[in-house]
């Protein structure tokens, strides 16, 4: 199977318009609440993030579904349609949103919404994988940050519970439209994907361990952004910290 840069660029295009509505809608509640003058007004924003959270999780836990059958349903293994992955729980909501709020930010803050909803999508793609032993590959798109392109080195692996922490996928920041593809047969690739390429930027970074190797890339990646005036406000690509 010939999944083209068409298809993929839709599938990618539909999740973004999903998390950055999700965004859109938070930072129009925060610049129109007085949100940071008490715990109660910091609780109300939790619980709009969290609403927000679910509703456009929905939608990008869908998505996902969609686009993983398309694919399964092309091999007809007993195909068994996908089930959604579940949104963020208030909890973990709350995590995120009030440990964005310290930074008085609010770009940084609508991001961390902005992640709850495409992790949504992530884990959909990643538990229905799970469940009927596909293979995935991290596909990077866009401005790559670098932790991005090492797991794009990766390749085509079997997909595994390692790649999950705490129920969700491990490696999900804002302003990223890098994610999760499946397959079911070794012939199945997306176009424009060149793990092997990947795999020669991440061998060639400075450094001897993984750490040292992804700091060395981001120093790279952020230079060149820089000068290129291409950083982003909440740092998601260029400024991550180091690892």
């Amino acid at each position: 199977m010939y999944i083209s840069d068409k298809v993929w660029s839709s599938y990618i295009e539909r999740l973004g318009k999903v998390d950055d509505t999700a965004a859109q809608k938070m930072r129009y509640y925060l610049a129109t609440h007085e949100w940071a003058l008490n715990n109660q007004t910091k609780q109300a924003a939790v619980d709009y993030a969290f609403a927000l959270a679910t509703k456009y999780g929905e939608a990008a836990g869908e998505a996902a579904c969609i686009m993983y059958d398309a694919i399964a349903e092309d091999f007809a293994r007993n195909f068994v349609p996908a089930m959604p992955a579940p949104t963020a729980t208030y909890d973990e909501t709350a995590k995120a949103v009030i440990g964005t709020m310290k930074t008085n930010n609010e770009e940084i803050i609508s991001g961390s919404v902005s992640r709850l909803v495409k992790m949504a999508g992530v884990d959909t793609m990643m538990q229905n994988a799970l469940r009927d032993g596909a293979e995935w590959a991290w596909i990077p798109r866009g401005d790559t940050c670098a932790f991005c392109i090492t797991l794009a080195s990766r390749g085509w692996q079997k997909a595994s519970p390692k790649a999950i922490k705490n129920g969700h996928a491990e490696h999900i920041h804002a302003n990223c439209d890098c994610t999760y593809c499946v397959r079911f047969d070794n012939n199945t690739t997306v176009e424009g994907y060149e793990p092997k390429k990947y795999e020669a930027m991440y061998d060639n970074a400075e450094g001897n361990s993984s750490k040292e190797k992804i700091n060395s890339m981001r120093r790279k990646f952020y230079a060149e952004n820089k000068e290129a005036g291409l950083t982003n406000i909440d740092g998601s690509v260029a400024e991550e910290k180091m690892v």
